[in-house]
């Protein structure tokens, strides 16, 4: 009771010390205060019935014990629970000493149940230690049967060298928890090795889907820190499924995009018609993916600061970014493959600056996301940004002159105009996920990168004192 007073108190004070301390003494308390309470009933239950009568000896009584606590322990999820219960009960003379003992080593078995059930949503190297827990525990507990009264009469040698009482069952009990323990690390730590190849052997990596999530996990929504993280990294998955549509709907290969190669000569030798069904792979390796990202967000905003909430928001935004990004693609998709081969040598290369300006755009991202917070990521972006403005304006200029000299047709200048337009709206929707996904630093920090990121006007003004004529240069020539 001084416990929880004391508890008590200290839980109401302002200092997160004394309030951390508080909580402790509580929980200690309420842990004492709850074996006290079973105690009791136990000592009430004895006067009206006796369970000593239904004891089982040898080792029929053994085993069945040991049944019972395994039951015990996978229906309570937790093994100190049972043991808690297994010494009340034994202190009040309400089980045998030896049924405790088979009671002691169910509960081990038991509560490897509870990892099992763990690792079921772990990663294979989770469910291998989920596995390395059963093993060791129920080889442990197949030995301890078999010798059980050679180790009660290690228990009893051992319980007089302490000086403990000989009807003290309570502490020999807990002699005897530890001794099992010890002969468990004396049993398995020669067979660890082989332990572990059997474990790599027997559980195997799961074969993920490409939209399957890998970082989410309902264990952290509790932890919104590392559940933003989670969602940052699943975000960046979304945007490798989509980067590899982006890539082909330009029929071409985002491996040899992101290498060493010139952009130039990628695109010169790929005239390959564009059959990919954008749709379909839409919804095999995004669409999913992005509909688990969006559920985990909603089911993780919960007792959140302002500014975790607001880092849920924006990533959730990024991803909708991308998904317009691919949208905006397949809308490209049908005259890029059309003029791919076209005879009109113009036409032909206008879309093969289309191509070549987003796969630049695409290279341009991988590096920024290599180096992370390594540096200015909004400046960085930025010239990506200016790069396609640039080149959406040379593309008018050059269209005036092309139509007038007849090089290109009136309709496919407006199909042009309309597929640069979505090209552009392709890289701007990438470098808004790009400004939110690859900041690395602090939330403060990469929010205020962000806010001096160029937006459309300072881009448009930017781009007008470019190409704008100089008349001091033309005075000094």
């Amino acid at each position: 009771m001084p416990m929880l007073v004391f508890g008590l108190v200290l839980v109401f004070q302002k200092a997160k010390g004394l309030k951390g301390s508080g909580f402790i003494l509580s929980g200690l308390g309420g842990l004492f205060l709850g074996i006290h309470f079973m105690k009791e009933g136990f000592e009430t239950f004895k006067d009206a019935f006796d369970l000593t009568a239904y004891a089982v000896s040898g080792y029929p009584g053994i085993l069945l014990f040991a049944l019972i606590g395994v039951v015990a322990t996978v229906v309570m999820q937790s093994s100190h629970a049972t043991l808690v219960l297994i010494l009340t009960a034994l202190a009040a003379q309400q089980i045998t000493y030896e049924n405790a003992l088979g009671l002691a080593i169910g509960a081990n078995i038991g509560t490897t149940v509870t990892a099992i059930i763990g690792s079921l949503s772990a990663n294979v190297d989770g469910r291998r230690l989920a596995g390395a827990h059963l093993i060791f525990n129920v080889v442990t507990a197949s030995v301890a049967i078999g010798f059980i009264y050679q180790l009660i009469r290690a228990v009893d040698t051992i319980s007089i060298w302490l000086g403990i009482a000989s009807d003290n069952y309570a502490l020999k009990l807990a002699v005897f928890h530890s001794i099992f323990n010890g002969l468990g690390i004396v049993l398995m730590l020669p067979m660890i090795n082989p332990m572990v190849r059997f474990l790599q052997r027997v559980i195997k990596p799961r074969t993920r889907t490409t939209a399957e999530p890998r970082y989410l996990n309902s264990s952290t929504i509790g932890l919104p820190d590392t559940a933003i993280e989670a969602v940052r990294m699943e975000t960046l998955r979304l945007y490798d499924n989509a980067s590899e549509i982006i890539a082909e709907g330009l029929s071409l290969n985002l491996s040899d995009i992101l290498s060493d190669r010139p952009i130039a000569e990628l695109v010169a030798r790929a005239r390959k018609p564009v059959n990919l069904d954008i749709d379909e792979r839409y919804d095999l390796n995004v669409k999913e993916l992005y509909s688990k990202i969006v559920e985990f967000i909603s089911h993780a905003q919960s007792d959140l600061s302002p500014s975790q909430s607001n880092d849920f928001f924006i990533l959730r935004a990024a991803g909708r970014d991308i998904v317009e990004a691919i949208k905006d693609t397949k809308h490209l998709q049908k005259n890029l493959s059309h003029y791919l081969t076209s005879e009109n040598e113009a036409i032909r290369q206008e879309y093969d600056n289309i191509r070549a300006n987003l796969a630049n755009a695409l290279r341009q991202l991988n590096t920024v996301r290599r180096q992370g917070g390594d540096a200015n990521v909004s400046l960085s972006l930025d010239s990506i940004k200016i790069g396609m403005k640039q080149s959406d304006h040379d593309l008018n200029a050059r269209l005036t002159t092309s139509i007038r000299d007849r090089l290109i047709s009136a309709p496919m200048s407006i199909s042009l105009m309309n597929d640069s337009g979505y090209a552009y709206h392709v890289t701007k929707n990438l470098v808004k996920m790009g400004e939110v996904l690859f900041a690395t630093g602090e939330s403060q920090l990469r929010e205020a990168e962000r806010s001096v990121s160029l937006d459309e006007r300072e881009l448009e003004e930017l781009l007008q004192e470019t190409n704008s004529p100089n008349p001091n240069r033309s005075d000094e020539n």
